[in-house]
């Protein structure tokens, strides 16, 4: 069963990340807001991807001079479900 989960990242410029995961993989991504181009194809790199795998590649990612990333709030995202 597809489970989804909404979330709202914090120092960022994306507003909502929506993920769909089921028995541990990723379904969908969408992210509402953010660099939208690069944001499409890391939600499509990630489709199919073990949610434990996605949070290790993404984790820690900085924006910038930003202590985070759109990619390492995907990963806070998906550490929810666990």
């Amino acid at each position: 069963m597809v489970k989804q989960l909404v979330y709202t990242p914090s120092g960022v410029c994306s507003r909502q990340m929506i993920i769909d995961y089921e028995n541990d993989k990723i379904v969908d991504v969408k992210v509402i807001g953010g660099c939208n181009g690069n944001l499409q194809g890391i939600s499509k790199l990630l489709v199919g991807m073990d949610v434990h795998e996605a949070i290790n590649r993404l984790e820690g990612i900085r924006c910038g001079m930003k202590s985070t990333s759109c990619p390492d709030q995907i990963a806070k995202a998906l550490k929810t479900i666990k």
